[in-house]
């Protein structure tokens, strides 16, 4: 068990690191999954190599605390995958109930509320936990339901309203969540020494690593109305005292529903509207000319327009 323990914290560090390197636009909230998904391997690897009950309880603790906020974590990287905002809100209500199921955990060894006894046993050379399960326990189980049925709620409303950038990618992200859920439900029900949710999690992250790399030539259209509109032969934009952000958002406005714009198309639409040459935007990019060139025509195509001068059409009167 040490032995595979020591593998999955190894990998966990290996694919944050793979992360980082592959994704040029990272999300905050995968950054921070990837962090608690190493915290809950390196947890139980200490666990595993405990001599004392005292240390394994500490252990324990770092475990869970990964596991807490993984679950905060990756209900917000779906929601975010499926084009809906995390709010404020969202933010401090997730992270006051991760907060307060934490402390309970951490009561482990001092008080009888999540565990009722605790005591340590060598297995095949690893230190296990041997507990006996106290009152308050079954309100995590409550809270880690709850979690994976807000993801599955999240992603399945993505696909009936068509939100997500593409809609293909919500199957893998519910199957994400239905493996983890099932490894969970067999550890619950079953009597396996070793944990295999570091298993799963390392497959989650692989998945994740994957999804996002493809994910990063997509980009959901916002739904945001245009600020002022001048009917002629055609809709003409104001814009003189528009920023570019609003400029963007109100050619995003036109896009017929269900299409969008890559990560790349946005890149070179903001270096449009700055005035930018292709040579300039190829240096901020860090892309060669004729990959510029490419982004810059399927743009083109997608918004209907043949030049800059067609674009910039869009805002003058």
């Amino acid at each position: 068990m040490i032995i595979g323990y020591g593998i999955t914290t190894a990998l966990s560090v290996l694919f944050f690191v793979l992360y980082r390197i592959l994704i040029k636009k990272r999300e905050f909230w995968l950054s921070l999954l990837f962090v608690c998904i190493a915290l809950v391997n390196v947890g139980y690897l200490m666990l595993s190599l405990a001599k004392t009950v005292e240390f394994a309880i500490f252990a324990n603790d770092v475990a869970y605390l990964g596991s807490v906020f993984l679950s905060t974590c990756m209900l917000f990287t779906i929601i975010k995958l499926c084009g809906y905002k995390v709010t404020k809100a969202h933010v401090i209500i997730a992270l006051s109930l991760g907060v307060g199921i934490f402390l309970i955990v951490a009561t482990s060894g001092i008080l009888p509320w999540y565990y009722k006894s605790v005591d340590i046993e060598r297995i095949n050379g690893a230190t296990v936990l041997k507990k006996d399960y106290g009152i308050l326990h079954p309100v995590y189980l409550v809270y880690l339901v709850l979690y994976f049925l807000a993801m599955i709620t999240a992603i399945i409303h993505s696909i009936a309203k068509k939100r997500a950038a593409a809609q293909k990618f919500s199957v893998v992200m519910l199957g994400i969540v239905l493996i983890n859920l099932f490894i969970w439900f067999t550890e619950k029900f079953g009597k396996w020494e070793f944990e295999f949710l570091s298993v799963s999690y390392i497959f989650s992250e692989i998945l994740f690593v994957l999804l996002y790399w493809t994910m990063q030539d997509y980009i959901r259209k916002d739904k945001v109305q245009a600020t002022v509109i001048v009917e002629q032969k055609a809709p003409i934009i104001i814009v003189d005292s528009i920023s570019r952000e609003e400029k963007i958002k109100t050619i995003l406005a036109t896009l017929p529903e269900g299409v969008t714009l890559s990560v790349r198309q946005m890149d070179v639409l903001e270096c449009i509207i700055d005035g930018k040459s292709r040579k300039e935007i190829a240096a901020d990019l860090h892309l060669s000319e004729n990959t510029v060139k490419m982004h810059t025509s399927s743009l083109y195509r997608v918004l209907g327009v043949t030049s800059r001068d067609e674009l910039r059409a869009f805002f003058k009167k």
